[in-house]
């Protein structure tokens, strides 16, 4: 009884409102983000096992296609040497890359991080502001 009298006092209360239907809509999207992080996860693990099955298929036709016409498809030790340098290079490119990539989402983590805690900050000191002008302007009655 006691809960319902108190429901229907915040229901007057447009801040109370507001905060709950806030609550109620941010809970919501912190419930879906380990469903969309997992969704993404999966068409990026199925996208990559499609390229590379692709890529195997292309490879093993061509072979096929080489080897059927008779296409001689042996090169020089020196030709090997720069496919796999520049297999190495791009290796090494894309994980420089992904450092680069992972520093920056750990930067703006921290950026959001700071932000956050600032708001938290500056709402508390307008609220120390307000209550100062507040009770500079209360006339106090004896």
């Amino acid at each position: 009884m006691v809960e319902a009298n108190h429901n229907k006092q915040q229901s007057k209360d447009v801040f109370s409102a507001y905060k709950h239907n806030l609550d109620k809509f941010f809970n919501s999207i912190r419930q879906s983000v380990p469903q969309y992080h997992q969704a993404i996860t999966n068409v990026q693990q199925e996208y990559l096992q499609t390229c590379e099955n692709m890529t195997d298929s292309a490879v093993a036709f061509q072979k096929e296609v080489a080897k059927k016409s008779g296409v001689v498809t042996g090169v020089p030790e020196a030709t090997i040497r720069v496919m796999d340098d520049a297999t190495t290079e791009f290796t090494r490119m894309s994980s420089i890359n992904n450092q680069v990539v992972l520093a920056t989402i750990d930067a703006t983590q921290q950026n959001i991080k700071t932000f956050n805690d600032n708001t938290k900050s500056f709402a508390n000191l307008t609220k120390d502001v307000l209550q100062s002008w507040i009770s500079a302007f209360t006339i106090k009655t004896n």
